[in-house]
Order: C-alpha cells, then structure tokens, then sequence
C-alpha cells in the first residue's frame, strides 16, 4: 500500500488518472523561467515532463488520512461520466478510481469527511456519482467540507467571471450542489479545525476560496496545498503562478507565505497534482526554495 505514517495519522494516495494534461510548459507556467524546465531535464523527467513531447504530466489523486478514528479525503478528483465540454481531458472518464480506493481499504460509506481544498473540476468530480439519472453524493455518511468563498464564487447563478471562461461548466451542477442539496455540505470560511490535529485555512489566490490542510502530529508536520503547486518547479520559482491562477498577485503570495511555514517547520508539502513521489521537504534559498528531499510514495510509474 502506498502509505506513509505521520505521528499519529495516516496517509495513503490513491490514484485516478496519471498522464499528460495537453499543455506544454510555457502554456501551462506562463511566467516560468524557461531555463528551469531545460536544466531540471534530469529531476523532471519523466514523472512531471514528457521531454519528447514537451507536455507536462500531472497525477489526480485522493489523498486518505485515517486520523483520531476518522476516515477523511482529501479531494476526490475529476469523477466518471461528467460532461465537462471545455475540459475534454476531463470528460466522460471511466477510471478505477473506487476500485483503487476499496484496495485502500475504504468503501464509500466508510469516509466520514470529505475535504474540497476548492471546487474546481479535477477536485471534486467523486464527490458524486450517477444513480440512474441523477447525481448523488459518493460518500453518504460523510460532511463535505467546502470553502464558502468558492461555493459563492463558483455558483452560476452568482455569474462571476473566471480565468476559466467555461473550464468549469456543469462542475457546480453535477459535483458540489447535489451534495449541498442532500444537506452533507459544510461552508467553512476563514479557517476550520477538524481535530486536534487538523486544520484547514483560507489560502485565496489560485481561486478565492484556495484553501491548505495542516497537519501537525507530535513532531511530524505536512501541509497539504490543492492547487497552490503544480509543479516542483514553482518551488524553485515560487513566482510562477500556473494559468488557471484567478487572482496572480495573491496566488504568489500564498505560494510563499505556505512553503515558507513549510521551510521553518519541517513539514512535507503535499500538492494535490504531483507525480512521481508526490510531495516534498523544501528548504529556503535566498527569496526562493530548494527541494532538499522527496516523500517515500511510490511513483506511479513503478507501480504498474
């Protein structure tokens, strides 16, 4: 099982989808030096660059925590049989991921939380699935934990405008208001403690409601950030925001203010989209960081 144990919790990833996401890196890290995707040729290939390509890789993954006798996930991916018109990667997929998870020992009715770090497509896509013709909520004994600045900010009949244009289309409909609607929906803002050793905070910038999970257990930290990294190389360059950033200025922002806790702290970062071996101990440099260390998951790669 690919698990790891931090003090009293612990952590096993489970996989949807490993591959290409169709961007190169100078569509995908606009504001990336190009030089750190030339020279990092040998740490980054080939779990987050196809060099003959030039696409970058990217893991959907569920991030399970077993923590003071609860069963929690963190995001449930993109999700089988959505409609998603503007996100063909992302459209009417058939993965294994239940499957994946029941091997990591969790049946849907075994999870007691649910965690949305924030509501964009490739994050909440198994917190439904399709019973006859209706969406219903995955896990059934389980609150679903959402940042209410992105329930708002996502929610169509408040019609705001996103970097995404129609990225998002039916996301709302189809995987976060079935869910609200079933009353399991909890629309968390500023910050939420879940246990003695969990907390989430607002962490705006990618979208407004972007939020981390921190986890601190004896002397073991880790900080799991969604969507604030995609990439390794935004560790190096923390200034290199990806294109579905809504708000730059707070994005870089947050980036810094979270690996810097991180540095001091000796936490793992865990994003949500790393491949290979999934997070990361970093270490400051100058204003920017350096990767001193890698997590002990088994990439994806060796594992098929």
């Amino acid at each position: 099982m690919d698990q790891i144990t931090l003090g009293n919790v612990t952590i096993t990833r489970v996989w949807e989808y490993y591959g290409s996401v169709e961007m190169t890196p100078d569509t995908f890290f606009p504001q990336s030096p190009r030089e750190v995707w030339d020279d990092g040729s040998s740490w980054l290939t080939p779990h987050f660059l196809d060099r003959e390509t030039n696409i970058v890789n990217s893991a959907i993954q569920t991030w399970v925590l077993r923590s003071e006798g609860k069963t929690i996930l963190v995001d449930t991916g993109v999700g089988n049989h959505k409609e998603r018109p503007y996100s063909p990667v992302w459209s009417h997929l058939e993965t294994d991921f239940l499957a994946n998870l029941a091997r990591a020992g969790v049946q849907p009715e075994d999870v007691d939380i649910v965690i949305n770090t924030h509501l964009h497509v490739d994050h909440v896509g198994w917190n439904t699935y399709l019973d006859g013709r209706r969406w219903v909520p995955t896990f059934p004994n389980a609150t679903y934990l959402m940042p209410k600045d992105d329930f708002d900010f996502w929610n169509p009949a408040n019609d705001h405008e996103s970097v995404l244009g129609r990225g998002n289309q039916n996301v709302f409909e189809d995987s976060v208001a079935p869910v609200h609607e079933a009353g399991q929906a909890l629309l968390w803002e500023n910050g939420h403690q879940i246990d003695a050793g969990l907390r989430l905070d607002a962490a705006p910038g990618h979208t407004p409601g972007s939020s981390v999970l921190t986890l601190t257990s004896g002397a073991d930290r880790a900080v799991f950030v969604g969507d604030m990294l995609h990439s390794p190389v935004q560790i190096l360059e923390p200034a290199s925001n990806s294109c579905f950033c809504e708000d730059a200025a707070a994005a870089r922002a947050t980036r810094r203010e979270v690996l810097g806790w991180a540095a001091d702290n000796n936490a793992l970062v865990i994003p949500a989209h790393l491949g290979g071996h999934g997070a990361a101990e970093v270490a400051r440099q100058g204003d920017k960081f350096a990767i001193k260390g890698w997590a002990p998951f088994t990439p994806y790669t060796e594992q098929r």
